[in-house]
């Protein structure tokens, strides 16, 4: 039972409190009544059968909660906020009476709404996406510091810092008018394609990947081409619908990750490929190059490619390395090396992935693949050695099941 109101817990949190921050402008307010509305089905739920529709139960109490603590704090603000919202007599599991309706703004979103308000300049831009994904779309901090390659208790920090920002300054929730967009869309785009990024290796997750957040990421790309359709929006768009397209082979009923190089090419969904590909086309004829275009350009090689050896590396290094001077990164640079390995340059490769250790020393893919030149380098003893690493810092069962097979299979190999 336990598992199962957090699970649900993480699936529900984003969504309400979104629907929290859009009836008071107001996150700390929200975010406290979502957490009371967590801590009474805590007690309820596990003395008791689940509610039908869990989601819709905690809405409706955070909403209480909300209203409560609005009447506690009588500011003007917050008395219209109380007026929006209705008696609490009123107060239903269907939708709370709004005092607009979408026809009202800019933004044809209420989650993407909330997305650009809280991407607000006054902060900067770590903080705002930092900030957006842990409050709206309900990524832990572990997950979030992954993505920005610090510990836990930095990224904590970071997004305390921000609510202290936003509190001492007076910043006020508000969505931003049509001109205000163009300034928050980097940090917009940001946030949407780190929600697929967690989605496509979920990092606290019993499954490779949550198809929850990877939805909501595509459909958060599509508002946005109908919004600001500029090169980088097309780009983010193409290269999500590249990169999902590969979904149903990365995973089977016998395996529960299928590494890339492995995969059944003919399983991957052929409309999301030319329709990605369509929307890399239209970016490039812009000719305003970008990380995302060229993410999704690297994706699209891939996709042309009738299986791994067929691929054409030499065109992705030289991609990577463009990707790199836009968006410098030890990422990339990972990337940039094994681009190169397979071009046929696997010994100076392999030297400059070992100069990145220093860099990713926690970052679990950095291991994964030095393990896999130094398998194609024969040295296996240093090879089970980068892959007991990769082991450890793990937190996807399904990538540790996979990456622990593989280590098996090297020791049999090995002399005693």
């Amino acid at each position: 039972m336990k598992n199962a109101i957090t699970r649900i817990f993480r699936a529900e949190s984003g969504q309400l409190l979104s629907s929290l921050m859009y009836l008071c402008r107001d996150l700390d307010l929200a975010e406290d009544a979502l957490q009371d509305a967590c801590e009474q089905a805590s007690m309820q739920w596990s003395k008791q059968t689940l509610p039908d529709n869990p989601g819709a139960w905690l809405h409706t109490v955070a909403k209480r909660k909300l209203i409560d603590k609005l009447r506690q704090s009588q500011t003007q603000a917050n008395l219209r906020s109380l007026h929006s919202l209705g008696t609490l007599s009123e107060i239903n599991t269907e939708s709370v009476p709004q005092e607009f309706s979408e026809q009202d703004f800019d933004v044809p979103d209420e989650r993407l709404r909330l997305i650009f308000t809280c991407c607000h300049p006054a902060l900067n831009q770590q903080a705002q996406v930092a900030l957006t994904l842990r409050t709206l779309c309900g990524l832990s901090v572990k997950e979030i510091a992954r993505a920005y390659l610090t510990s836990e208790i930095a990224m904590s920090q970071r997004i305390t810092r921000a609510k202290k920002k936003i509190k001492d300054a007076g910043i006020s929730y508000s969505v931003p008018r049509k001109e205000q967009l163009p300034a928050r869309l980097s940090s917009v785009l940001k946030v949407i394609y780190l929600i697929y990024n967690e989605s496509y290796s979920a990092f606290e997750s019993q499954t490779l990947t949550r198809n929850d957040l990877a939805e909501e990421a595509i459909r958060l790309s599509q508002l946005m081409l109908s919004l600001l359709p500029n090169a980088e929006v097309l780009g983010l768009a193409a290269l999500l619908l590249l990169h999902h397209a590969r979904s149903p082979a990365r995973q089977s009923s016998d395996a529960g990750y299928i590494p890339l190089e492995m995969q059944d090419r003919k399983l991957w969904n052929s409309a999301a490929l030319n329709q990605g590909r369509a929307l890399l086309d239209k970016a490039l004829r812009l000719n305003q190059p970008g990380p995302y275009q060229i993410q999704a350009a690297i994706s699209a090689l891939h996709a042309q490619a009738i299986d791994w050896q067929s691929t054409d590396w030499k065109q992705i290094h030289l991609l990577y390395k463009s990707l790199y001077k836009i968006n410098p990164s030890p990422v990339v640079e990972l990337n940039c090396a094994v681009s190169l390995a397979y071009s046929g340059y696997l010994v100076e490769s392999y030297k400059f992935l070992y100069s990145l250790e220093q860099e990713l020393q926690n970052y679990q893919p950095y291991y994964a693949a030095r393990a896999e030149l130094e398998i194609q380098l024969m040295d296996l003893q240093a090879a089970i050695g980068s892959l007991n690493t990769a082991i450890k810092l793990s937190r996807n069962n399904s990538e540790r099941d996979f990456l622990v097979k593989k280590r098996n299979h090297l020791l049999s190999q090995c002399p005693d």
